[in-house]
């Protein structure tokens, strides 16, 4: 188990390794891209983000009226033992990049290769390539322009649909309101039915009473 390693082993040793990575280094900063295996062009992109970050810090403090930073050219000629690449990198690619806060790489993959089947990609410089930078903000402003539609639409949807319930709302208030005012017209004619059944109620005993009296008499007879 390789526990706590950072980094590919691309199949070779250590020296092989790092003469690798600082030849596809050099060639990435003389010609701003190139094209190798997936795995190479992030194990690329690795190394030679931090050292791009070096040279623009270094390159800004010197914009700004501090010495040229020797000690940084020193470290980075370490591993880019190439004078013409160190040189790019301080001055071209360093003011190119300008602030940006990093990913200064993009890795594209092209697919397979015939042959051994590995995965081959393209690792740029972004700031180098303007046609995709174009392309990406193309795709931006038209996937900002869809969003917009959509919610447009969205509104144009709910809007309509408030717009056709409303009616049916206030039809159903309408009659509600009918239902109430005739229960209130119907009231007092329904309590005086109440009172005339009342009344006949109370007047039937008494009606009943002498018709019983007379049933009695003609059985006495």
């Amino acid at each position: 188990m390789r526990h706590a390693k950072v980094g590919r082993r691309l199949s070779r040793s250590a020296s092989h390794r790092k003469a690798l990575l600082s030849a596809l280094s050099t060639a990435l900063i003389k010609h701003k891209r190139i094209q190798t295996t997936s795995a190479k062009a992030k194990e690329t992109r690795r190394i030679v983000e931090p050292l791009i970050t070096r040279a623009r810090d270094a390159y800004m403090r010197e914009k700004s009226g501090e010495a040229v930073d020797v000690h940084a050219r020193r470290e980075i000629a370490k591993f880019i033992r190439d004078k013409e690449a160190v040189q790019i990198l301080f001055s071209e690619i360093a003011e190119k990049v300008g602030k940006r806060p990093g990913g200064y790489t993009r890795v594209l993959k092209l697919g397979h290769r015939l042959g051994d089947g590995a995965e081959m990609a393209v690792i740029e410089l972004v700031d180098y390539n303007e046609a995709q930078d174009t392309k990406q903000r193309k795709e931006r402003a038209a996937r900002s322009k869809a969003a917009a539609q959509r919610r447009k639409a969205a509104e144009e949807r709910k809007a309509k649909t408030t717009a056709t319930t409303a009616p049916a709302d206030e039809a159903v208030a309408v009659e509600a309101d009918k239902a109430v005012a005739e229960e209130i017209q119907e009231a007092p004619v329904i309590a005086e039915a109440a009172d005339v059944a009342e009344a006949v109620a109370d007047q039937a005993p008494a009606e009943e009473a002498p018709a019983a009296d007379a049933e009695e008499g003609t059985k006495e007879a």
